[in-house]
Order: structure tokens, then C-alpha cells, then sequence
């Protein structure tokens, strides 16, 4: 091509590019603007998140086709154009990879950021990344010509002795992928370990749960020691609970009365304490005769595990304030001495 023919050629080139460019911006501040505001009216999450991620991705991919376009228009060497092919391809092919492992992690999350009803702790993000770029770096190493069997077969002998080395990482990295998937612990839940742990699981990483206390402190536990601990879940089948409260009155106490005014009590907190099961029944029953007096048990209802102190606060001052306006006691605890049966004793020893 002579000197004008290369002008008109680079100029076409560039404003192949540069209108591929400005499609690409102008159909993701249009058309996905658009398609945004009719996603956000459906009950579907997936719609949502699809278009968010073409929001970013797609003004790349037009200007990749631009750049392969200009490459056509400029009609370059054989060799030339053969090795601008396989960088456009690829670096298509790592926009595309990107896009789909960024897509698989936002979908596992539900709007704002909370959890949806797939299981996104860390641990399958982290995986479904992982399988993402695999698959993409597979295709990668293809279009450059790169033979990946043996690359399969290299990976395969190296991951025999990186398995060996790192056992007790993918003994935790397994740990919480069968937490994970098993379902009976997940973020958001509040449990407490059998060491006496206890908290709202924050997330499940590759190597450790995340554990957020009550003090607002982070306490993080190994994957497979989790996996071995006996865990109570709160928050599980169903997150409110009962709350028991264990109460005492005098021997000389009218039992029917100590009812009455108990159970009025706990009806008027499960009414107004925040966190209280409004329409729950609370109930008392009678479990034995102590040294000091009568034992039983107080059953009130909450909303989550973190409400019930707050239930027992409320309670225990209105039951103290309900028994002194009734009379009612709560003993102390008492000790019965029989002196004459020391005084026989030390007697006879003196003798």
C-alpha cells in the first residue's frame, strides 16, 4: 500500500476503535441502565447480577472486537496479523474469565451484600473462582498453542507432593467445604463449641470460621477442628428459642398465688421487652424441693438467641418488684444445725 492508502487505513483503524469504544460506554450508560432499573423491579437475584457485570465488562469486550477489526483493516504481514490474532484472543479470553469468576462470586451473594440461600461462605467463593480461572487458563494455554496434557500430567505428579506437604491446610480447606455444603452451620448462624466458643459465624473461609462474639470480637477456628467439635446452632431449625428461667419461693408460700403472679409477669415482659415472643404462652413448672425452698422453672420465648438476656433482665426485675408488692419470699440459703447432737457427740469424745 502506498502512503495515502496507509493514512486512510490507520485512520479507519482508529475510528473503528474508537467508535467501538464509545458503543461500548454508551450502551452500558443506555441500554444497561435501562435493563438495571427493569432487573431491580423482579424478585430474581440472577437478573440483577448479570447486569451489573456487563456493566463492566462490556465495554472491554467491544473494544476488543475494535482492536481485531483494525487489525483486519490495516491488512498487516501474515506473521504479524497471526500473532495480534492470539493477543486479542487471549486477552478476550481473560476478560471473559475474569467476568465469569467475578459473576460466580456476586451471584452466591444476595442484595447489598447479604447472604442468599446458596451457601456463599469464603470457602466456595474461593472455589468458584479457582474454577473459573482453571478452565480459563486451559483455554488460554490451547489458543497459544500450548499443549495442556502435559501440563494435566505435571499437575497431577506436583499435586501428589503438595498434598503430602500441606495436609493439614487441605485437611481445613476440606473441613470447610463439608461444612459448607452440609448446610447445618452457615453465615449468620449463632453457635456455641463444646470449648465454650460461642458467637455469629461470619464466614467460612478456605482455612479457618470466622466467629463474631457477643463482645464484638473475632474468634477464628480451625475448619477441621469445628468439623470435629459438637456445635449447638441457635439459629437452627428455627432461630427464636425458649428461655428458662430458674426461680426459688419460701416453703410457706401459697404455690397458686406464686403462679398467678409469676405468669402475669412473664406474659407482661414477653409483651413488652424487644425480642419477646408476644403471643407465646409462658409457662411454670414445679422441679423440686431444695434446702431453702421450692425450685421451679420459668419458660419464655424469643425471637433469637441474643435476645434472651435481655428477656431474663427484664424478667427477673419486674418478678423481683411483682413479689415484694405480693409478699411473696425468695429464701436465702439456710443451714439447720442441731446443737444437742454436737453436744452428745463432743461429750462422749471428751469422756
Amino acid at each position: 500500500m502506498d502512503w495515502n492508502q496507509t493514512a486512510a487505513a490507520l485512520i479507519s483503524a482508529g475510528a473503528v476503535v474508537v467508535l467501538m469504544l464509545l458503543l461500548g460506554l454508551g450502551l452500558r450508560r443506555w441500554l444497561l441502565a435501562r435493563l438495571a432499573r427493569l432487573a431491580q423491579a423482579t424478585s430474581s437475584h440472577l437478573d440483577d447480577v448479570i447486569v451489573a457485570s456487563l456493566a463492566r465488562a462490556l465495554p472491554i469486550w467491544l473494544l476488543l472486537g475494535g482492536l481485531f477489526i483494525a487489525a483486519r483493516i490495516l491488512q498487516l504481514p501474515p506473521a504479524l496479523a497471526a500473532i495480534a490474532t492470539k493477543l486479542l484472543v487471549s486477552a478476550l479470553i481473560v476478560a471473559i474469565t475474569v467476568w465469569a469468576a467475578n459473576l460466580g462470586t456476586e451471584f452466591l451473594k444476595g442484595p447489598g451484600g447479604a447472604t442468599s440461600a446458596a451457601p456463599a461462605t469464603g470457602v466456595v467463593r474461593y472455589a468458584v473462582r479457582i474454577v473459573a480461572f482453571t478452565v480459563g487458563g486451559l483455554v488460554l494455554l490451547s489458543n497459544l498453542g500450548i499443549s495442556i496434557t502435559p501440563v494435566l500430567t505435571t499437575l497431577g505428579i506436583g499435586g501428589l507432593a503438595v498434598a503430602l506437604a500441606l495436609q493439614d491446610t487441605l485437611s481445613n480447606l476440606f473441613a470447610g467445604m463439608q461444612l459448607t455444603l452440609a448446610g447445618n452451620i452457615r453465615v449468620g448462624d449463632m453457635i456455641k463449641l463444646e470449648s465454650s466458643e460461642e458467637g455469629v459465624v461470619e464466614d467460612i473461609h478456605w482455612r479457618v470460621t470466622r466467629i463474631q462474639t457477643l463482645p464484638n470480637n473475632f474468634v477464628l477456628i480451625p475448619n477441621n477442628r469445628l468439623a470435629q467439635s459438637v456445635v449447638t446452632n441457635y439459629s437452627r431449625p428455627t432461630p427464636d428459642l425458649s428461655v428458662i428461667v430458674p426461680v426459688s419461693v419460701h416453703y410457706a408460700s401459697d404455690l397458686e398465688r406464686v403462679e398467678a403472679v409469676t405468669l402475669a409477669v412473664a406474659h407482661a415482659v414477653l409483651r413488652t421487652a424487644p425480642g419477646g415472643v408476644a403471643d407465646f404462652e409462658p409457662a411454670l413448672r414445679y422441679t423440686g424441693l431444695g434446702e431453702s425452698g421450692i425450685h421451679f422453672n420459668v419458660v419464655l420465648r424469643g425471637d433469637a438467641y441474643a435476645d434472651s438476656f435481655l428477656l431474663k433482665h427484664e424478667f427477673i426485675r419486674g418478678l423481683l418488684r411483682a413479689y415484694a408488692a405480693e409478699g411473696i419470699v425468695i429464701p436465702y440459703p439456710v443451714r439447720a444445725l442441731n446443737l444437742e447432737q454436737e453436744k452428745a457427740q463432743f461429750g462422749r469424745g471428751a469422756s
